[in-house]
């Protein structure tokens, strides 16, 4: 019964230095596979893309490097402990394993959009501060109607007065959120806004007038609203509203994103 611990012991001291090989490399590849399947655009800012490619051919390189030494460690019939010369840059152990999980968990979790309860939880707002809207990202000269829906939220942080915008056209893509105090002859177009990562990701949107039942709208739903601007009341406060002249549902589009 003796030999089993001896036993154990061996093939943990041979398969831990290979756990190293498998964790570094299985992240480079996940981060080229995001990349490749473009579900990096629900992760982080494209400005940083590069930086996530060339972080994953490096891993991967990385992981080829110390599988080599591991099969020279191999053929040389020499334990590390054996070898005080040696240096270990990516010593074995529990954070290998953590991180192996993680990856594995990366490749089986699709990473999902943010939603409308999600939205609701962060809190919209038509009007958001310059500390989060960026002034250079503000662009005066384009048409009312080839304005996006972040394009209208950065106009009003410059010129907030609503009725000055009173019969410009607009035509905006967004996803439908209803908050708890909008009435039902309303729903909110909404988009998050991506500044670094999903995780200070914040949502944006404007209300919408409508001609006819939200119940077709469903939370959630993309739609693509043409119309024109005017000033509504909603809960005590004057807002840009869009009164919908024509509402067509869209699929989400590829980068749900707005920068």
């Amino acid at each position: 019964m003796k030999p089993i611990p001896k036993l154990k012991s061996k093939i943990k001291h041979l398969l831990l230095p290979w756990l190293d090989v498998i964790a570094i490399t299985a992240w480079g590849v996940l981060m080229l596979k995001y990349w490749a399947t473009g579900k990096l655009n629900l992760l982080i800012h494209p400005n940083y893309f590069g930086l996530v490619v060339v972080a994953g051919i490096a891993l991967i390189f990385i992981g080829l490097a110390k599988a080599k030494q591991q099969w020279r460690q191999r053929r040389r019939r020499v334990q590390v402990e054996q070898n005080p010369q040696h240096v270990n840059l990516f010593p074995p152990g529990w954070g290998s394993a953590l991180l192996l999980t993680a990856a594995i968990l990366g490749f089986m979790i699709t990473p999902q959009v943010f939603a409308s309860q999600k939205a609701i939880q962060r809190g919209v707002s038509d009007l958001l501060g310059t500390t989060r809207i960026q002034p250079q990202a503000f662009r005066a000269s384009v048409r009312p109607e080839e304005r996006t829906l972040i394009d209208w939220v950065r106009t009003l942080n410059v010129y907030p007065e609503p009725d000055s915008y009173a019969g410009q056209k607009a035509k905006v893509q967004g996803f439908v959120i209803y908050p708890e105090d909008l009435s039902n002859e309303y729903l909110f177009l909404a988009r998050f806004v991506l500044t670094c990562c999903a995780a200070d990701a914040y949502p944006i949107g404007l209300p919408v007038k409508l001609t006819e039942s939200r119940q077709q709208y469903p939370p959630d739903t993309w739609l693509e609203i043409e119309g024109e601007m005017t000033t509504k009341e909603l809960s005590g406060k004057r807002q840009l509203t869009i009164v919908a002249q024509s509402v067509k549902k869209i699929p989400q589009p590829k980068n749900p994103y707005s920068y």
